[in-house]
């Protein structure tokens, strides 16, 4: 069995195909992973990440860690998406089209999971409204909570880029 990739390797397109492939046989599936990839290389072109990577990097790791948890084709293309609709002008509406309506709903139950911002650990709110976003996620689809859980732990990956003020802020959330 092939060994998981550490914090510091870079992940490839290669890579998120060859962990799928010991456990998706079907080759429709395969296929929109394929698609979703495409998609994203499309819609996030010319985007780069505060490393100065093309944004595409950040997606194939996130993609990457959910196909070694052995998810399935939607949620792995769900995971390649996560940002489309936040960074990008494609629409919900856009994503059930090209995609299905489920995978256009977990794209955008992520974004929302994302979108509820705090003013600290000193807010009374915060631990409070932490879990009830959590809890509603998971009551939905635990699959959100997956793709943001994949997603946070790429970000902590990579937080060497970000500015120290952010390097703590990202932490201390992701540890929350």
């Amino acid at each position: 069995m092939k060994e998981f990739k550490k914090a510091g390797d870079k992940v490839t397109i290669e890579d998120v195909y060859e962990s799928c492939r010991r456990y998706i046989t079907n080759e429709d599936d395969m296929k929109l992973i394929k698609k979703a990839y495409d998609y994203i290389m499309v819609k996030h072109e010319g985007q780069k990440r505060k490393s100065g990577e093309p944004y595409f990097v950040h997606v194939v790791g996130v993609a990457y860690i959910l196909a070694e948890l052995h998810c399935g084709p939607s949620t792995i293309a769900a995971g390649f998406l996560h940002d489309v609709i936040e960074d990008t002008p494609v629409t919900k509406e856009e994503l059930a089209k090209e995609f299905t309506p489920e995978i256009a709903e977990l794209v955008e139950s992520v974004t929302k999971v994302g979108a509820i911002k705090f003013h600290g650990k000193d807010d009374p709110e915060y631990q409070a409204a932490n879990h009830r976003k959590l809890f509603i996620a998971m009551s939905n689809d635990v699959r959100v909570i997956l793709i943001k859980l994949a997603d946070r732990l790429h970000n902590m990956r990579t937080l060497e880029f970000q500015p120290e003020d952010s390097q703590k802020r990202i932490a201390a959330e992701t540890l929350d």
